[in-house]
């Protein structure tokens, strides 16, 4: 059975425009109905919800998508999944939006009944999938403010560690250090850390003096966005193999790829060098941009 819903309801919230999908393409059991309401439940949540204390416009909105897909029915109320987050935001004087952020979190076991209503509270711990819902929320929300201003998300990352630190009490998955390299615990400690100051620095560095520069001077763009990539190599020298690093790539590698494609040769020797160093995994395609 295969099950794709997309929910388009009026969002009201003042920061995020999320689009959710709910996929069930290897459930049997459950009534189909129950994922309808989750899909509703799920876009409520993320979009009807107040996250922050600032005001924006309707246009400034965050465009997100979650997708959603359940794996297993472990009992009649009881499910996994693994959930796949994405973000962007506009380039200035550009039709083109940026991808921020795209991450598949793979440890999502929860409960759920139909019309069950999903809450959640800063101090409490009211259930895990309130609870990883609203630590995806913060990190959207702070990794967007990190774009326009240099470290403009601590505060949400800062929530984001809340959810974690209250995650160490309860046994669901994702919330431990222990349990692996790649999970909740280790995204809210690397954007939190000190040690990774630097690496928010170019976040910025790359998206305000790079990215949108593009349309006023394309080479003074393409010089802060190499200088961004500089300052990702000495943070991973100090901290190789970290998940924000990873995060980084498999969001912006195909962009950078487009970057570096029309630059002559002599500018982009060592944007390769480090791209190569720093994205292994597509070391031949960077490669191929010094032809």
């Amino acid at each position: 059975m295969a099950l794709m819903l997309v929910a388009w309801l009026p969002a009201k919230a003042q920061e995020l425009q999320c689009e959710v999908q709910v996929l069930t393409p290897q459930l049997q059991t459950t009534d189909p109905a129950v994922f309808r309401t989750l899909e509703t439940a799920l876009y409520e949540f993320m979009n009807n919800r107040r996250w922050t204390t600032e005001q924006f416009q309707p246009s400034e909105r965050i465009q997100c998508k979650l997708i959603f897909t359940i794996s297993r029915e472990v009992s009649s109320d009881r499910f996994e999944a693994n959930v796949t987050f994405q973000s962007s935001r506009p380039v200035y004087n550009s039709d083109y939006n940026t991808v921020v952020f795209n991450h598949r979190d793979n440890d999502w076991e929860f409960q759920y009944t139909q019309f069950q209503p999903l809450e959640f509270n800063e101090n409490a711990w009211l259930g895990n999938l309130s609870s990883m819902l609203a630590f995806y929320a913060y990190i959207i929300i702070g990794l967007d403010f990190d774009t326009y201003s240099d470290k403009g998300g601590t505060p949400y990352f800062l929530k984001a560690q809340n959810i974690v630190t209250m995650g160490q009490s309860v046994g669901e998955r994702g919330w431990k250090s222990y349990e692996s390299l790649r999970n909740r615990y280790w995204l809210a400690e690397n954007l939190n850390a000190a040690k990774f100051a630097n690496y928010r620095s170019a976040f910025y560095n790359y998206h305000m003096r790079g990215l949108d520069k593009m349309y006023d001077d394309r080479r003074l763009a393409t010089e802060a966005i190499t200088q961004s990539l500089e300052m990702l190599d000495a943070v991973n020298k100090g901290n190789p193999n970290s998940m924000i690093m990873q995060l980084y790539f498999v969001a912006k590698s195909e962009e950078l790829q487009s970057i570096y494609e029309g630059v002559p040769k002599p500018d982009k020797v060592n944007a390769i060098n480090i791209l190569t160093r720093l994205d292994a995994a597509n070391a031949q395609k960077y490669q191929r941009l010094m032809r």
